[in-house]
Formats: structure tokens, sequence, C-alpha cells
């Protein structure tokens, strides 16, 4: 997906950033770097009727404490409840849907994001709610067996979800020393009934964990609708307590799946209607190839569905009703390439014959190299895709932007694919 803006050569400490923006895009932008190391991207649009802003924090799942699982997800829910500058239960959620707003945060293997908007005459006073999140959270005894479950009502919704079933049985399938392996939503069990057995504090674990929240671990987003400089103004008033306690952003120690997790074949029930062939592999990152763009370019090849296409082979033969390929990743250190297919009644006698022809397919490819002309197709669709992109509401560009921004080189990653080194590929 394309985004509207990419920077490039980001300083160290300042503002001197190389905006590359979409010709429709009129917004103007500005990086800055808080005295307490927290980066900060400002967007300003005259024209929005809403503003947003997303923080993005380096700890997730993964840092949850050997024996509280759930523990980086509980303290997502516990930050909404009350600050001490602003103690009424639920003060911030309370302002923001009362001025037209909304709100929301999750937490996923590496980092947990917090985002919202609001009307923009009601800006400022969001904005200052929101901050005390990272400044003087109160997270009250009384709030933590509620807040305990609303996590475990989460966990029992995804047991009826077979996207999440999917997921953790892939976690589980994984090795167990990585902790990609553990279970990371929280429950009932992992944050009360087995740490209670223990004799284990949980709201004093979650005051001990909170500390990772330093602000060199932040990444915030903000877009509103006045200048440049007065957004610059309040975040640098607003922001500007976060401590900075100089904090490790976790890093995988390796892939999660080693040879002995490989070539494995595993049937599972689906709650819902339908079967579907799932075939996944071990990849690194394509963020680390974003020049490339070896996922795109292979995705693109496997998911077409044209005559001489292997879906169209499949669809032919009257096993398959769709196919999707493409990449997916919680982690800047390992990532997946997956093929799902939607299978007919007939498809599901034939699943080795379907992965037999995938495999045909993907030697095929290797065999024959990369064709500059598809790579130079796809760089002219994702360049015009890039420059005549619809404007999105702010909620959405400041989430989307917000999680690039941990890119070294980039504050946004580059929409744009301009290399074809095919090693990268293959």
């Amino acid at each position: 997906m394309a985004t509207a803006v990419a920077a490039t050569a980001a300083a160290a400490g300042g503002s001197n950033v190389e905006f590359i923006r979409a010709r429709s895009d009129k917004r103007e932008y500005r990086r800055v770097v808080l005295a307490n190391a927290l980066e900060i991207l400002l967007i300003s649009d005259p024209d929005t009727d809403k503003a947003a802003a997303c923080m993005e924090v380096e700890v997730g799942s993964f840092s949850d404490p050997e024996g509280l699982e759930g523990l980086a997800h509980f303290l997502e829910h516990m930050l909404f409840y009350a600050s001490e500058k602003y103690p009424g239960e639920h003060e911030y959620t309370k302002y923001i849907t009362e001025h037209g707003g909304s709100y929301n945060a999750y937490t996923s293997s590496e980092t947990t994001n917090f985002f919202f908007d609001v009307n923009v005459d009601n800006f400022e006073e969001a904005l200052d709610r929101f901050a005390q999140f990272f400044i003087k959270p109160l997270m009250s005894q009384d709030a933590v067996l509620r807040e305990i479950k609303a996590v475990d009502s989460e966990h029992k919704k995804n047991l009826l979800s077979d996207g999440w079933r999917m997921y953790q049985l892939q976690k589980h399938l994984a090795s167990k020393d990585h902790p990609y392996h553990k279970f990371s939503t929280g429950s009932w069990e992992t944050l009360e009934t087995k740490p209670k057995a223990r004799g284990v504090d949980i709201r004093l674990e979650l005051l001990k964990f909170y500390k990772n929240y330093s602000a060199n671990l932040m990444h915030l987003v903000v877009y509103g609708k006045e200048s440049l400089d007065y957004i610059q103004g309040l975040v640098e008033r607003m922001f500007s307590d976060i401590k900075n306690t100089d904090q490790r952003c976790f890093k995988c120690p390796s892939h999660p799946l080693s040879e002995e997790h490989l070539q494995l074949l595993v049937k599972a029930l689906p709650i819902e209607e339908g079967d579907y062939l799932r075939i996944i592999w071990p990849i690194t990152p394509s963020i680390q190839f974003y020049k490339e763009g070896p996922c795109h370019y292979l995705s693109h090849l496997i998911g077409h569905e044209g005559e001489g296409s292997v879906f169209h082979i499949i669809k032919e033969l009257g096993w398959a009703m769709n196919l999707m390929a493409g990449e997916s990743t919680d982690s800047n250190e390992y990532s997946f390439f997956s093929v799902s297919i939607r299978l007919t009644d007939a498809g599901h006698e034939h699943m080795e014959d379907i992965v037999g022809l995938i495999f045909k397919y993907l030697h095929l490819l290797k065999v024959d190299g990369v064709h500059e002309w598809i790579f130079n197709e796809l760089e002219a669709i994702n360049e015009m895709e890039f420059h005549y992109q619809d404007k999105v509401d702010p909620i959405s560009y400041v989430m989307r932007t917000v999680s690039t921004m941990r890119v070294i080189y980039c504050l946004v990653v580059f929409s744009f694919i301009d290399n074809t080194n095919q090693q990268t590929f293959y």
C-alpha cells in the first residue's frame, strides 16, 4: 500500500530531512526529536476536519516476562484507565467520544500502538490526555481485575476466529526457545489464576513492566490543522516529560523456524465454512530489501490469475476458487511468505497435487529468472499509485506512517521498487 510521503537521510537530531511526497499531497511535514529522544513526525493539513495522533512503543508481547503471558497486552488496556493529571475514570476515552472522535490500541510482537482522532477544535485537550499515558498513568488496583476480564474476553472471542486459531497453531509449531512460540494475548489464567497461585502481585509486575516504556523507544505521529510551528509547540510542551531511561528494544535471536520445524503437514478443522490450503515458508523480511521489493514481485506472479498462471491451471482442474500470495510479518528480523488457496470439494481430494504444482511453478520462476519488463511494469504501477493515491482519513494515515518510522534510513518506507538484483529474489 502506498504512503503519501517518504523521507530520506533521517538526520540524528533534527528536522533536516528530505521528504519525497506524492504529487497530489498538499500537506506539510516536519521531523523533530525532543531532548528525551522521542522522535516525532508532524503533519499539517489545513483542509482536515479531524486531527489524529499515533504513538508506537517498541515494547510488545515478545517482552512478556516468563510465566506472565499477555502482560504487554494487559498494560495496553490499563493505560486507558486514568492518569495523575486526569484522574477521572476513563477521562481520555470519554473526552474523545464526546468530541466526535475514536480511539484504539493494539499489541504486536515487538510494539504496542495507541491512536485516536478527534474534531480539530478539541485536538489540544485530547492530545494532552493522550500524552499522560506515557508520563504518569495511575493503573489503580481497582481497575486490575476489570481489565484482566477485558483481556480474557478478547481471548475468548479469538477462540472463535479461524484466523486467530491458525495463527496460534503456527506459533505453537515454532521453536519453543523462540518468543514467537509463546501465547501472547493473555487470559484470566495467565494474568490472574497462575500468578496468584505463585504469590505474584500482577499490579506490581505491571508497574515494573511499564518501566520499559522509555522515550527512546517511542515514535509519534501528530496530524493537525494548524501550522507545523504550532503543532511542534504542542508536542514539545506535552511530551517532553516522558522519561528516557535509555532502554534497549527487543531483538529476536533468530528465525522461529529451524530445519526440524519445516516440511510439516498439519490438518486442522475450521469453525467457519470453507476449506483452505496454506503453504508457508520462513523468509528474510522484505523490509531489509525494500529497494528491490522481492515479495511484491513474487506475490504478483504467484497470485496472478490470468491464462498460464498456476492459479489458472488449478482452477481449470476444478480444484480451487481463489488464491492469495504474499508476505506476513511480526518482526524486522524474520518473516513468512504464504500461499493460501480456497479449495473446492474436489480440490480437497487433490491437496498433494496442488502443492506439487505450486512447487513446480516456483522452480520455473527460479530457473526463468527475474524479468526486467515485469519489474519495470510493477515499478511504474507503484509510482502511479504513490503519486495519485486517494487521501485517507487522518487516523489511518498516522497509523500507517508511525509503524515505518523504526526503519533506520526512512521515516516512511518508499513505495517505489528500483533494483533488479536477482540474488535478492531467489
